[in-house]
């Protein structure tokens, strides 16, 4: 059976592992990371890391089929690079990733956006496995999403597309870090929920304080949290309309919310929609959790191997 490395670059760790054809992961390690003047860079942690799974796993680099990377920024999936926008890590833009795996290991390999591998992992393997129509959101810092549509992942051009936290959805809104303002991510992230919690109350400066005290009746925690519904719940509302998916998936830690978050905001998108985009949408949390990502980036190597589009 075939074997792949995956890997899983975030803004403070890198995840990486060893998954087969089947998408069952073998071997997993993490390796967190704070890049500053004279410490190595991303590129190189990568590097290192994969040569140290390597050596570990007793076989050399030929009997592993191929590295699926999966990672943070503005991903130009068609050249296997980072964009400007590297996102939150560190010296990572511009970087050709996919050219100096290859270079370095003598092995293909393949670059997508981190939430896009995320959604394809669950695609894969995970709560979204069997449907064809898929919305995915990542509720944290930020919000990332990634498309499936007719059973395969919208890229657009050049891999960019699924970028739904930067979908402005307040004009003249506040400033975003992509430069734009208004962005979706600004009112919908986890961050924006505990902006407006501690506002209020400075001891519910994280999520786990605040839903324990929704979930014990506080009826300010729980009005808060409402209106945070209330702006996913307007912008899922827009994608369904543009997407018409048969699954809305969310991921993040948040998503384990099922009775205060999954389920009123399931409630608040039918009330949104259409009743024919309505009919038959299911509402479910993503359930790979760390794993998402490299097992999506390895299911993207495949997806792209079998278009014969091999970087």
């Amino acid at each position: 059976m075939r074997r792949f490395i995956g890997v899983d670059v975030g803004g403070t760790s890198i995840k990486m592992g060893i998954v087969d054809e089947n998408g069952t992961v073998l071997h997993r390690r993490e390796i967190p990371y704070k890049v500053s003047e004279g410490s190595p860079t991303v590129m190189q942690l990568i590097k290192d890391n994969v040569r140290t799974l390597i050596s570990e796993e007793g076989p050399d680099a030929e009997a592993f089929a191929g590295i699926g990377v999966s990672a943070a920024g503005n991903i130009n999936s068609s050249t296997g690079s980072v964009a400007e926008n590297g996102g939150n890590v560190p010296g990572w833009s511009f970087t050709e990733v996919c050219s100096e795996l290859r270079d370095e290991f003598g092995l293909p390999a393949t670059l997508a956006n981190d939430a896009n591998c995320a959604i394809l992992g669950e695609f894969w393997k995970g709560a979204a496995e069997g449907y064809t129509d898929v919305l995915g959101l990542t509720l944290g810092t930020g919000v990332g999403g990634g498309v499936i549509t007719g059973g395969r992942l919208l890229e657009g051009s050049r891999g960019y597309a699924g970028e739904v936290g930067h979908f402005p959805t307040h004009a003249g809104g506040i400033h975003c870090v992509c430069g734009i303002d208004g962005c979706f991510e600004r009112y919908a992230a986890t961050s924006a929920l505990i902006r407006a919690a501690e506002a209020v109350e400075p001891l519910w400066n994280n999520g786990r304080d605040l839903f324990a005290a929704a979930e014990q009746g506080n009826k300010l925690a729980l009005s808060i949290i409402d209106d945070w519904i209330d702006e996913i719940a307007y912008g899922i509302a827009g994608f369904v309309h543009v997407f018409d998916p048969q699954l809305v998936l969310i991921g993040g830690g948040v998503s384990r919310q099922q009775k205060l978050l999954i389920e009123p905001l399931r409630e608040k998108v039918i009330s949104r929609i259409m009743p024919d985009f309505a009919e038959g949408l299911e509402f479910k949390s993503a359930t790979l959790g760390n794993d998402a990502g490299m097992v999506g980036a390895v299911y993207y190597f495949l997806s792209r191997e079998n278009r014969n589009l091999e970087m």
